[in-house]
């Protein structure tokens, strides 16, 4: 079975995944503005309170994923052994070195104290030019998946590179497709085989915060209404492994 993830901010978001069928959600913050951040306890508790499994992201700041202040690593530890506590199923992960290869004991620091979980590698692979030698060290690092675009700008552009790296894996490491993922697209990366289908699915409520809140720009939520059109092709695409959700 092809799984479904929802990159969720809410718990309204959540709440829309799990009505059309997601099979888990991916917490995050500022999704939109920095490519999602670690949100607060709170939220995580009140999402994990939903029912769906929820994998938190543990990421800083935005930029990049090289991280050389040990304060950072602090954080994001003391950030992952907190979403652990509230529920979180799952955690998603990710440290580059300088030279943009798997930051081993970058890693290892975050999730320092952290057992039996479910662990993603975030899309910081996709800064890592072998992607080969990438999956065979989150392998041997106890890595259950890693989420990538296949290193292009959406995946229906790295098509070719996911359909490689579920090859080579091999079913030792989950490949997740995500980046840029349209309804149209989930026929074609459920043809290459990759394990999880991951896409926000989002829109911008209009909500204005006046001079001092932010401007105009409003805020995002799962369009409940996108997200069941790529519910519903996944199950098309899917059948007999997949069950309607309800």
């Amino acid at each position: 079975m092809t799984a479904l993830e929802f990159a969720v901010q809410d718990v309204a978001g959540a709440l829309g995944a799990r009505r059309v069928g997601a099979d888990r959600v991916e917490l995050c913050a500022a999704l939109g503005s920095t490519g999602g951040l670690t949100p607060s306890i709170g939220t995580i508790e009140a999402v994990v309170g939903t029912g769906i499994p929820v994998h938190v992201l543990i990421r800083c700041r935005a930029g990049g994923f090289v991280y050389t202040d040990t304060d950072e690593l602090a954080v994001m530890n003391a950030d992952a052994r907190a979403a652990v506590s509230a529920g979180a199923s799952g955690l998603v992960v990710g440290a580059l070195t300088p030279d943009h290869q798997v930051d081993v004991e970058g890693v290892r620091r975050v999730l320092d104290g952290i057992d039996d979980i479910e662990l993603t590698f975030h899309r910081g692979i996709d800064q890592i030019r072998d992607r080969a030698a990438a999956l065979e060290t989150l392998i041997a690092g106890g890595m259950t998946r890693v989420l990538t675009s296949g290193g292009a700008a959406t995946c229906a552009e790295g098509l070719d590179e996911l359909a490689a790296m579920v090859d080579h894996a091999a079913g030792r490491i989950q490949i997740m497709a995500g980046g840029g993922i349209t309804v149209g697209d989930i026929p074609a990366l459920h043809r290459v085989g990759v394990s999880g289908i991951h896409l926000s699915a989002r829109r911008v409520i209009a909500d204005d915060g006046g001079p001092g809140g932010g401007g105009k720009s409003g805020h995002e939520q799962l369009d409940e209404e996108l997200a069941g059109a790529a519910a519903r092709q996944l199950l098309a695409v899917d059948r007999p492994n997949r069950q309607p959700p309800g």
